[in-house]
């Protein structure tokens, strides 16, 4: 089931909205400020995000800057002028559909957008914050952008991620991504999360892996 956030204070709409797309089989999370919204998307994953502008706290306009390239975002507003619209898809919004609008239209919007998508998404693929993996055919996307990683490479992130809370030492890591018993050289796991990070560092994901000293890895 797909994930959308509400980010609405005028809780007769959000809940109007939150209602129409449960009954539509979708998992929505309501948030009733800008502040709101913004620590949802830091604590969970969503596939899309409906955003009103005028809101307390952090300003939809602010929040489209931390959402951009990392999830959907079709905007809410009463705003009707064509260089607000210009300017908030410019910004990085992916639609815009003014206040009233027909909840039939808003569902058809929300469609196209996760169509998109779709082609990664299966029951198998693993999710983390901004982190998307599918095991079956060994991809990982960033904020929707592929990252290539090797074979060794992205079974450290599988195990990683199927965990995020758990320290797994070395030799655990490498039994998992090696499928091997005997483990040898202590600098192989470094060298290989010092590639990951790497690899991830213009995503602004790179710390999302922790080095817990004398212990191993974790996820933040």
């Amino acid at each position: 089931m797909q994930s959308i956030l509400i980010i609405e204070d005028n809780p007769n709409i959000n809940n109007m909205i939150f209602e129409y797309l449960q009954e539509n089989n979708y998992a929505c999370t309501q948030a009733f400020s800008g502040t709101e919204g913004a620590l949802r998307f830091q604590m969970e994953h969503f596939d899309l995000i409906l955003l009103d502008l005028m809101l307390p706290g952090q300003t939809g306009e602010e929040l489209i800057h931390t959402f951009a390239g990392k999830v959907p975002v079709i905007v809410l507003s009463a705003k009707n002028e064509l260089d607000s619209k210009v300017e908030l898809l410019s910004s990085g919004a992916n639609d815009y559909i003014c206040k009233p609008f027909d909840l039939r239209e808003l569902l058809v919007r929300i469609q196209v957008q996760l169509r998109s998508t779709q082609t990664f998404d299966s029951d198998s693929v693993i999710h983390y914050k901004e982190w998307s993996l599918d095991p079956e055919t060994q991809e990982m996307r960033v904020s929707g952008k592929n990252i290539d990683f090797t074979k060794h490479e992205f079974k450290i992130l599988e195990l990683l991620c199927k965990h995020p809370r758990k320290v797994f030492t070395k030799q655990v890591i490498y039994e998992y991504a090696w499928g091997d018993e005997v483990y040898i050289e202590d600098k192989t796991i470094n060298v290989h999360i010092s590639n990951i990070r790497s690899k991830l560092k213009a995503s602004g994901t790179d710390a999302y892996i922790q080095t817990v000293w004398g212990m191993g890895f974790k996820l933040s």
